[in-house]
């Protein structure tokens, strides 16, 4: 069968939680994003599932990863997979993010991996990320995929010295030890060269850097996917994973699919229950964006944008921003605790408060468009690439805190790879070798979590 997805079943729930609801859905809209409302129609797929059918793979989630790994697995191996997707493809992070993708995955600095695992292992895990960016890069210039790619490097802007003497200082580090070349930008050069932000005192430059269109890389990698002949059914959520006899039976309304293997890759989407596995593992965090109308061009010599390179700040609680080919601005950083209070207008405020301050030419400027979504963050705050059980083929990607634009598609090399059987350099490092960390505490982690918030921007805003 050879479909579009046709008109959605049920209405974007602006209220979905992942640690309240069972599921994210089945059929669901679009979050309103400007990817989607820019991104054109969307490539056809399978339909929903509709009656029992057998493959060797079936992966649960048709983000960025789940889709890159259908592609490895069909243009590595011959595997022919089964992607099967709760809502529209792509529905969840990688409709909803910033568009940037940087040489990172997970939260944790450079420095942080030497003071965690040692210089050898920090040393090859830089290695494995990097690597991890020119993939995405050699799927970003496949033809199936036009993105809109904005290249040129990342600037991690300081907005107080104390924070411009720390990126520095991990600049040195990237230098020295990693053999990345980043540079200190002075705020001179900043605001002449770059961009005139009012907060900045200064900025690290990393060479490597791409701002995308989310919804178009998506759905290039759908179209590479089922080119290659893999299967992508959406309104088709899993509502259980059962093994007997040596396979997987993955339930879903229309019917069931038996296979030989199963790949998760539903981050921050992760239904409640889906496997015990995946228990308590993750913890989900909103994320709000928004995007301005397009600039004047006396707004844009006011500003000073002279770049369009991916941008964030030195805060906790960053901000993530840039100029969009269409010389909008989109902004970005974290948001409500809860799904109940996403909608709450003092989340929206606080995004147009922090453009307000960076660019105050930008005052009173009118906002097209406005969303929120969910982000997978691990308690340690790097990624896994994982297999649980090494006598069971079920494998998951998931805990990359914000960072996965580009390193998914690296996860799910990896985890096409680990499925076909084939070894890889650096498999034995502890993002593959470890599973995602739980939490002694998870029903109460929210707590925590709002009182750190109010720490971190007690703690960003000083001065």
């Amino acid at each position: 069968m050879n479909m579009h997805p046709g008109a959605p079943a049920a209405a974007y729930d602006p209220h979905y939680d992942p640690l309240v609801s069972e599921s994210p859905g089945r059929n669901r809209d679009y979050a309103p994003t400007y990817w989607i409302a820019t991104a054109g129609v969307p490539p056809q797929t399978d339909g929903p599932i509709a009656g029992d059918t057998d493959s060797d793979v079936a992966i649960i989630g048709s983000g960025y990863t789940g889709l890159a790994c259908a592609i490895f697995l069909a243009r590595e191996f011959g595997i022919k997979a089964t992607v099967l997707e709760a809502n529209q493809v792509a529905w969840g992070c990688s409709t909803r993010n910033g568009g940037q993708a940087q040489n990172a995955s997970g939260r944790l600095s450079r420095s942080q991996w030497i003071g965690r695992w040692g210089f050898d292992v920090a040393r090859r895990m830089h290695a494995e990320i990097t690597d991890g960016f020119e993939t995405f890069e050699d799927l970003v210039r496949s033809s199936p995929i036009d993105c809109e790619p904005q290249r040129g490097g990342h600037l991690y802007i300081a907005h107080r010295q104390r924070h411009l003497d720390k990126i520095a200082a991990e600049s040195k580090i990237l230098n020295d030890v990693f053999g990345y070349s980043t540079r200190i930008v002075p705020r001179a050069e900043l605001l002449r060269d770059f961009v005139n932000e009012a907060e900045a005192v200064g900025a690290v430059h990393e060479p490597l850097g791409t701002g995308v269109h989310p919804a178009k890389l998506a759905f290039g990698y759908l179209r590479m996917a089922r080119d290659l002949g893999a299967r992508v059914h959406p309104a088709s959520p899993v509502q259980q994973i059962e093994q007997r006899d040596g396979a997987f039976f993955l339930r879903a309304p229309g019917g069931t699919v038996r296979a030989r293997s199963v790949a998760i890759a539903t981050g921050a989407y992760t239904s409640l229950g889906l496997t015990p596995v995946l228990q308590n593992r993750c913890m989900p965090i909103l994320s709000n964006s928004l995007v301005t109308r397009p600039l004047t061009a006396a707004e844009l010599e006011a500003t000073g944008f002279r770049t369009r390179q991916v941008i964030t700040d030195t805060r906790t609680l960053r901000f993530y921003y840039r100029l969009l080919p269409d010389n909008r601005v989109q902004i970005g950083s974290r948001s409500a605790i809860t799904g109940a209070d996403a909608a709450n207008d003092r989340h929206f405020q606080l995004l147009v408060d922090g453009l307000h301050r960076k660019f105050p030419p930008l005052h009173g400027i009118e906002i097209d468009y406005s969303w929120w979504g969910w982000v997978d963050v691990s308690h340690d705050m790097m990624p896994r690439i994982f297999r649980p059980d090494p006598k069971q083929n079920l494998f998951y990607a998931l805990g990359y805190g914000g960072n996965g634009v580009s390193y998914s598609a690296q996860a799910g090399r990896r985890m096409a790879q680990m499925i076909a059987g084939q070894s890889f350099n650096g498999q034995d490092l502890p993002i593959f070798t470890s599973p995602l960390p739980g939490h002694a505490f998870a029903p109460f982690r929210r707590i925590g979590q709002r009182m750190l918030y109010r720490w971190y921007q007690l703690r960003d805003e000083a001065a």
